[in-house]
């Protein structure tokens, strides 16, 4: 057994209102320069619909991540070694631009310089990679809220099999948004498919990672991600990814795109797992065993042996402590309300969603019955607009059987707390009746709805022994190439010079957001901090003029 530590997320999309502050928020923080002007390392998706790039979920068009040979071995879906070489110069099987879109700005000189006319003047579309002009037809988000559903919502991948239980009339239709990172994997295809051996897997916390100095562009990673969450910067020509926030997490802050959530949907946590396994786990040969087999993979940190090897193996105490109050085992492991993307890719993917509930008790309202009651929400699942199938094609690959259990649990515990709420005793008998506790699912409850900052972000740090490792590791974000003689900064022509990823740097954030003291002296009295604010009353210090209790 090899004990190893992975940092993860997961998301609760019955929370996610698709505002995409996540998605701007990591785009002003990492891919604001020139080469990715079309790259979201965080975007929020609606579905049913294409996804980013378009049709992404296809492997049978894209041939990303894994498959089960004849001989039980994985293979990658896009093919070996020489087949690689035979297609290293001109990859066949990599999204267009058109796959994702052509970035463009606007003319906004014309409205600026023009002079006084009968018609309002117009700003037309530029491409930002010609600098000619342009008809927008596609984007990140072009069939958000179910834009063009008929022409594009009907195409999605993950519709194969269940098109008669979906309903495209507006009235009848359903929708519910799917944020997406990197899924930092435990098996990643992206790093297996790279010649260049440029994509790694972080020893400490599991963190996939591109080494830009030895990234030589071929692109097969991009083929290789069946989640399409590595892209290529056409000016660097080199490929790109989410990190995680590397240097933020070293120093126990959050990634930018969970502490900017205005959802509070994202949780982060560190899970131990046997490296051992994962081969196993990810062989197994029918895709509906793939959920729990990755759950076999994580270890209980409450377990004293498993907490004594993890030592051992050179896991730090405090990092062994915090794996036993993450949050994000306890949705995976104990309440089991979590789910993994698309396990089908066999990649052991390592962030997870605890799929949506909330059209339940408006359907169940619409007939005249109690939209709470524990029998009317358990009944009502089979009927739901969101079809339970198409939650399977998602986290399950195919298997309704899991999803079914999570809903029946989300059910639950709305109507346990119903009872609380109105002032009535934990009838004990609805959390049995899911194969849970009342404590527990109160527990659940308090983590899902009205957890603190840092019952949802347990972040142990980097040790001040790593240091000198961090420091290299640093340099995985892109720094400056010269090409011909030519110096080439990456952040963009008009970015400044570049900043240093030094630990140090985001040491000093940390302490400004966590301080109750300013960094030139004084206190926050009179600043409003809202990130452990539980919901109930008013925050200390909201309103001027009252007296802070």
């Amino acid at each position: 057994m090899k004990i190893m530590a992975q940092m993860a997320m997961v998301m609760n999309l019955d929370k996610c209102i698709g505002c995409h502050t996540c998605s701007v928020t990591c785009k002003q923080a990492w891919t604001n320069r020139a080469g990715t002007e079309y790259v979201w390392f965080n975007n929020v998706e609606t579905r049913p619909g294409l996804g980013y790039p378009r049709t992404y979920e296809d492997q049978e068009e894209w041939k990303g991540g894994w498959t089960l040979g004849k001989n039980g071995k994985l293979q990658l879906k896009a093919g070996g070694r020489l087949k690689k070489l035979a297609n290293i110069f001109s990859n066949p099987k990599m999204p267009s631009i058109d796959d994702y879109y052509e970035p463009w700005t606007y003319d906004y000189e014309t409205l600026l310089t023009s002079p006084a006319t009968k018609n309002f003047p117009v700003a037309r579309p530029k491409s930002l990679l010609t600098g000619k002009d342009m008809n927008v037809r596609w984007s990140a988000n072009w069939d958000d809220d179910l834009g063009g559903s008929k022409e594009i919502a009907v195409k999605d991948p993950m519709l194969k099999g269940i098109e008669d239980k979906v309903k495209f009339e507006f009235e009848q239709t359903f929708m519910f948004y799917l944020p997406r990172i990197c899924e930092h994997c435990l098996n990643p295809s992206c790093a297996a498919s790279c010649p260049s051996g440029a994509i790694y897997k972080r020893e400490e916390d599991g963190i996939v990672l591109v080494d830009q100095d030895r990234c030589r562009g071929w692109r097969m990673c991009v083929s290789g991600c069946p989640y399409k969450k590595v892209y290529f910067n056409h000016k660097t020509g080199k490929a790109e990814k989410c990190t995680f926030c590397y240097p933020r997490v070293e120093v126990g802050i959050p990634t930018v795109c969970a502490e900017t959530c205005v959802g509070r949907l994202r949780y982060i946590g560190l899970m131990l797992y046997d490296a051992d396994r994962v081969l196993e786990a990810a062989s197994v040969e029918n895709d509906h065993d793939l959920y729990e087999a990755q759950r076999s993979v994580f270890l209980d940190p409450n377990d004293p042996e498993i907490a004594r090897a993890a030592e051992e193996a050179g896991i730090p105490g405090d990092w062994v402590e915090a794996a036993k109050k993450s949050p994000v085992r306890r949705l995976i492991q104990d309440y089991k309300v979590a789910l993994p993307l698309h396990p089908e890719y066999r990649t052991m993917p390592m962030v997870w969603y605890i799929p949506p509930l909330s059209p339940v008790v408006d359907v169940i309202k619409e007939t005249g019955h109690d939209g709470e009651d524990k029998n009317n929400l358990f009944a009502a699942i089979d009927t739901l607009r969101i079809p339970v199938e198409y939650l399977a094609n998602l986290f399950t690959a195919g298997d309704v059987g899991p999803i079914n259990d999570v809903l029946r649990k989300l059910a639950a515990m709305r109507s346990f707390m119903r009872d609380i709420n109105l002032g009535g005793d934990p009838d004990e008998s609805i959390a049995e009746a899911v194969g849970m506790d009342a404590e527990s699912m109160y527990e659940m409850f308090r983590l899902l709805a009205i957890a603190k900052y840092n019952e949802r972000y347990v972040i142990p740090t980097a040790h001040a022994e790593q240091a000198h490792g961090l420091e290299e590791l640093a340099t995985d974000c892109p720094v400056n190439y010269d090409y011909d003689g030519d110096s080439i900064d990456p952040f963009g022509e008009g970015s400044g010079e570049l900043t240093p990823v030094a630990v140090e740097n985001f040491r000093m954030l940390q302490e400004r957001q966590t301080s109750e003291e300013l960094v030139g002296g004084g206190t926050k009295r009179g600043r409003v901090n809202l990130l452990n604010w539980d919901g109930k009353g008013s925050p200390r210090g909201l309103f001027p003029g009252r007296k802070d209790k």
